[in-house]
Formats: C-alpha cells, sequence, structure tokens
C-alpha cells in the first residue's frame, strides 16, 4: 500500500473529492487567487496561506501542518523553482485551478478547488499532467480486442467503467480490477501512466477480458467520508464481480488487486462463490500504519532529515502510535490519525487478519511483487510466503527489476520515476495469462 492514501502520488491533502468535469470559464481572478496562494508557500507564509482557506480546510490543514507538507514536499523532489504554466477546470459549483510547478527533480501539479466563495476547500499536490498523451503499450494488439463502456451499480451508486473483450472468442475468462489506495479512476492513472489500462488491453490481446471501474472516492464527493474500507473498496469490488459474471461469454470471473486492493482482495474474496480465482499484486501484508512509517522512514533518510524534517517524522511516529493505541476509539479525532483517515477505517483493519483470511481460501491465488517496490516491499512478500507455504493453491512470484507500478527500472526505487513514461512490464501478463490457462 502506498502513501497515496487519499494522497495521489506525494504527499496530499483532500477535504472534498469531486465529480465530473464540465467545460466552462475559470475567471480570472481565481487563478490570480492561486498564484498568489503559491506565492505564500514558496515565501514561507503559511500563516498567510490558510486565510484562503473554507473553513472546514482550515480546521484539518492549520499553518503548522501545511508548513509540514511543504517540507515534505521539497524533501521529496527538491525545492522550489518556478511556475511553469497553469491551466483550469470547472467541477459543478467548483472551480480547479492546475500550477504546474518546477521542483528542483520533478514537475508538480498544484491542484486547487475553490468554492463558489472563492474559498479553497481542496488542496492536492499530484504529478503534472504530461504533455504527451498516455500512448498504448506496444502489446496492446488493438485488432484483438474492443473495449465497451458499462456502470458498476454499488448500492446506490453508478460507477463508470470500462468492460474490454477479446475478439474472435465465443468463451473466455474475465478479471475484475481492483484499484489501490486514494481516488482512482478506472486507468489507475498515476502520472503519465496508466498501469490498469497497460494490463487490461495486454490481457485482453492474448484472450483475457478485464472490467474496470472508476472508485467510488474518484466519481462521487460524499464518498471521501468512506468511514471504512466496506464502502470505499470492498462493496463496489464484489458488486463488480456479479457484474462479470453476467457479461456474455463469459467462463469464468478472477478478480486482480493493486496495492490497498491487493491487501482487501481476501476479504473481497471471501463467500464471492462464483469467484474462480485472485491475483494480488503489490499486496502489504503488514499494517497500513506499519507502511506509512516505514515509507516516511525511507523517503526521509535518504539525504539526511533536516531539523523541521526530524520534527514532521516525530509527528508521523506519535500519530502512528495513536492507531496502536488501546485508547483508539471512533471518537478520536481525525486529525491526529496518519494521512487524516478516520478512526473508524483504523478500527476496522485492526480486526483484519489478511494472511489468516486467506487461508481459509480454497480458490486459486497468484501472489505478485516488484522487488524494487519500496511502498510494498519484499518483507510483506516474504510474511505471505511464509504465512502460506503450505497452501497448494497459492502460487509466488517476484520480479527483480520492477517497482510499485510493475514497470521497470534500475537502482532504488522512488517517486520521480512515476512521473517518467513507462509500461507494465509484459512478462508480468504473460505470467497472469499462463497462470489463468493452467487453472482450467
Amino acid at each position: 500500500m502506498t502513501l497515496r492514501y487519499r494522497y495521489k502520488l506525494f504527499l496530499l491533502i483532500t477535504v472534498f473529492l469531486f465529480p465530473g468535469i464540465l467545460i466552462a470559464q475559470v475567471p480570472g481572478e481565481t487563478v490570480q487567487k492561486a498564484k498568489d496562494f503559491l506565492s505564500l508557500l514558496e515565501n514561507q507564509k503559511f500563516e498567510e496561506a490558510t486565510d484562503y482557506f473554507a473553513p472546514i480546510v482550515y480546521n484539518q490543514l492549520p499553518a503548522s501542518r501545511l508548513k509540514d507538507i511543504w517540507i515534505q514536499i521539497n524533501n521529496q523532489v527538491g525545492s522550489f523553482e518556478k511556475l511553469v504554466r497553469n491551466r483550469t477546470e470547472t467541477m459543478k459549483n467548483w472551480n480547479v485551478v492546475y500550477l504546474t510547478c518546477k521542483f528542483e527533480k520533478s514537475l508538480l501539479d498544484l491542484k486547487l478547488v475553490f468554492s463558489e466563495e472563492e474559498k479553497i476547500t481542496g488542496i492536492f499536490f499530484v504529478p503534472s499532467k504530461p504533455e504527451v498523451e498516455y500512448q498504448l503499450p506496444p502489446y496492446a494488439i488493438k485488432n484483438n480486442y474492443e473495449e465497451n463502456p458499462l456502470k458498476v451499480i454499488s448500492g446506490s451508486y453508478e460507477l463508470p467503467g470500462t468492460l474490454t473483450i477479446p475478439k474472435n472468442k465465443d468463451s473466455f475468462p474475465l478479471i475484475v480490477f481492483v484499484h489501490g489506495s486514494g481516488p482512482n479512476d478506472r486507468d489507475e492513472t498515476i502520472g503519465p501512466n496508466k498501469m490498469f489500462k497497460d494490463l487490461s488491453t495486454g490481457l485482453a490481446s492474448m484472450g483475457i477480458a478485464t472490467l474496470r471501474y472508476d472508485k467510488r472516492t474518484f466519481v462521487y464527493r460524499e464518498a471521501d467520508d468512506f468511514i471504512t474500507p466496506e464502502p470505499e473498496t470492498i462493496e463496489d469490488a464484489q458488486a463488480a464481480i456479479l457484474l462479470g459474471g453476467q457479461v456474455p461469454g463469459v467462463s469464468e470471473v478472477l478478480i486482480l488487486g493493486h496495492s490497498l486492493g491487493a491487501y482487501l482482495l481476501p476479504v473481497i474474496a471471501t463467500g464471492q462463490e462464483n469467484l474462480k480465482g485472485m491475483i494480488m499484486m503489490a499486496g502489504n501484508a503488514r499494517p497500513l500504519e506499519d507502511l506509512i512509517l516505514e515509507q516516511f522512514t525511507y523517503l526521509l533518510s535518504q539525504n539526511g532529515m533536516t531539523p523541521e524534517e526530524v520534527q514532521t517524522f516525530d509527528d508521523i511516529k506519535t500519530r502512528v502510535s495513536r492507531v496502536k493505541s488501546e485508547n483508539l476509539t471512533e471518537d478520536t479525532m481525525r486529525d491526529l490519525l496518519p494521512l487524516n483517515i478516520p478512526a473508524s477505517y483504523w478500527m476496522y483493519l485492526k480486526n483484519y487478519e489478511p494472511v489468516k483470511t486467506l487461508k481459509k481460501l480454497k480458490i486459486p491465488v497468484l501472489v505478485l511483487q516488484g522487488e524494487r517496490d519500496y511502498q510494498v516491499t519484499m518483507k510483506d512478500f516474504d510474511i505471505w510466503e511464509k504465512g502460506l507455504s503450505r497452501k497448494k493453491n497459492i502460487n509466488f512470484r517476484s520480479y527483480e527489476k520492477l517497482n510499485h507500478l510493475f514497470m521497470e527500472g534500475k537502482g532504488k526505487s522512488n517517486p520521480q520515476e512515476y512521473s517518467i513514461p513507462s509500461h507494465a512490464a509484459h512478462y508480468v501478463i504473460e505470467d497472469i495469462v499462463n497462470w489463468v490457462e493452467e487453472q482450467k
């Protein structure tokens, strides 16, 4: 699981999530306010910057926390250098301004969402939108598949999705995709990369259908207060499994989870009688709070920590300790906990034992892990392998050159490589296809 838990790629503060984009003109005054806000961050005038916040943001993101976030961003991608460009969008009643910022090591977009009252209701640091459009991987053979829109109906929610079906086949298996943490779209877009789009088109080119959908927290603003993993991830994945079984020509339904999705696959699969197999990609076996602390340690210690970063790290450790504490209750304020995730979410995970839950399942399982992954590491892979070594229905495979997105690289992995256009490794797709064929 990645630090993108409500944070997209780097450290991200999310107060509201917003539905579909509409075309309209954002006032120039709003763009200027966004630029002024960035200038205050650059000059470390954090108290003045919070004057731009709507009350709910001001309460959850005081000047001290805003300062911590800015320090952490600078630690990860270097010092801020200049504003490169800006672009705008509208989302129903909100105006959105993207400020593309050049830092020493990377480009990042500062995404600011403004209310009708011209107050900031959402602040994000996300990978900059690439200058070039996403290109299909070379192993995607367009003549071998077709893509059709569909909707996953989960309770009162409608989630737009895509069904990718191999051509010229009367019968085929279908794999449902379950996203990693954060408000992911159906392609699991991160910067210029689309891991799920790669996997989907690659698998369909080789005869396996896929079903992928936009995450609830990506589509609906109110879903940001997801309370537990059930409405945030589990319910929608189970609804997608049922939908997949109704697609004409589908011989069997399997499920693939990445990161948080893989971590939750054992509970998602429990009781799903029509599910014939599951693929876990970079799923953590350890508690989420342990990974958060480990990731911060990894990122902050690469070049040595400044006094400010030491203070930030101490704050993170304190927040993690609150999750571990027996005194944690649903009334514990979320702004006292890691990543501002509600206490109810942490309490749910306290009672979740993924290895133990997976042991009870009899369906075939494929566990995949990139050995360069610093977000979910080989420690987790080893825990899965050791805890499930006697289960003959589970297979394990790791890849020396791959990172958290199953894309190749060299040396130590870091967040900056996610901004480099790449594709999920073809041999991972081949391994999945071969494994699915072996289960028949």
